[in-house]
């Protein structure tokens, strides 16, 4: 499935902190266009360790992107409170390891008289303090990875949903572009008849002027000069011819699967160089205005083949 570069998705899972104090974890995953993967983390030191987890995941499921995981907490008002209304939901509090950290905390403060006390929240954090009752126990790596899953996979379901209104945008714009072909290009011919008029009127003054002041070699350079102009001016069928061949390639690609964006930027100049060539060729002011209009389209869609992965 074709798939948007820009996406969001955000997932909350529960991790205690001990003592029966409950924290609520939000995850954030979010994507922006870019070249190639780019992988970002934005996680509290609790969460840190679920990092490798969240980048295997994002490597797996992405190819391009700029992709950032965002993660935060805050305690539940809600279950501390149902805590302490029930004592025996509380965890067991290792005395040595807390008064060890008390002794830590004083032996840092010695020396750092404006350093702040832990709060309870840290404190309950530290390795050891609170034994956890059977239970209860959750991992910050657990929820974080788990958080990180479901976020990811909301955003993949963002960036599915936008890939594909993006593949209506483009088709559409691709069935407007082959409608001004098929509207130019039977007028070829008919373009081709007024320019040889033209070029014939401008032999005709080129021959009354030698009569008059031209040598026979002066005049012959000026006719060849004109035919190999006229050549190379009205010359416009194989650029129809791939005008259309690209179109069909653009077309292709948006009804397979999987990454598309690079082949459809390296189309999107393909393209352009058509139109360009097209309108340097014109002989006629129709001619160039479709090529005009072909240019503007081709803009629009390589402005949307952007969002694409």
């Amino acid at each position: 499935m074709i798939s948007s570069m820009t996406g969001y998705g955000s997932a909350s899972r529960q991790v205690s902190l001990g003592a029966g104090v409950v924290a609520d974890l939000q995850v954030e995953c979010r994507a922006v266009n870019s070249r190639f993967l780019d992988l970002g983390f934005r996680l509290p030191d609790e969460c840190r360790g679920a990092e490798p987890a969240l980048r295997e995941m994002a490597t797996h499921s992405l190819s391009r992107g700029k992709v950032e995981f965002r993660a935060a907490w805050r305690v539940n008002s809600a279950a501390a409170g149902a805590a302490k209304s029930n004592p025996h939901a509380l965890g067991a509090i290792n005395r040595d390891r807390l008064d060890a950290l008390y002794t830590l905390q004083e032996k840092v403060q010695e020396s750092f008289p404006k350093a702040q006390e832990l709060s309870i929240a840290e404190v309950l954090r530290w390795p050891g303090v609170v034994s956890e009752p059977r239970g209860e126990e959750d991992s910050w790596i657990t929820a974080t990875v788990e958080a990180g899953r479901a976020a990811l996979a909301a955003l993949m379901e963002s960036r599915h949903a936008e890939g594909k209104a993006l593949v209506g945008v483009l088709t559409s714009i691709t069935g407007k572009m082959r409608d001004i072909v098929k509207v130019i290009e039977p007028k070829v011919p008919e373009y081709v008849s007024q320019y040889q008029e033209k070029l014939t009127e401008r032999l005709a003054e080129a021959l009354a002027a030698q009569e008059q002041a031209k040598a026979g070699a002066e005049l012959m350079e000026r006719i060849r000069q004109e035919v190999v102009l006229y050549a190379v001016r009205i010359d416009v069928a194989e650029e129809f011819a791939r005008l259309k061949t690209h179109l069909q390639a653009v077309d292709s690609a948006l009804a397979g699967k999987g990454p598309v964006g690079k082949r459809l930027d390296f189309l999107m100049q393909e393209l352009n160089r058509e139109a360009n060539t097209l309108s340097s060729k014109s002989v006629s002011e129709e001619c160039t205005q479709a090529a005009l209009e072909l240019k503007l389209f081709i803009e629009q869609m390589r402005e949307q083949v952007q969002n694409l992965e």
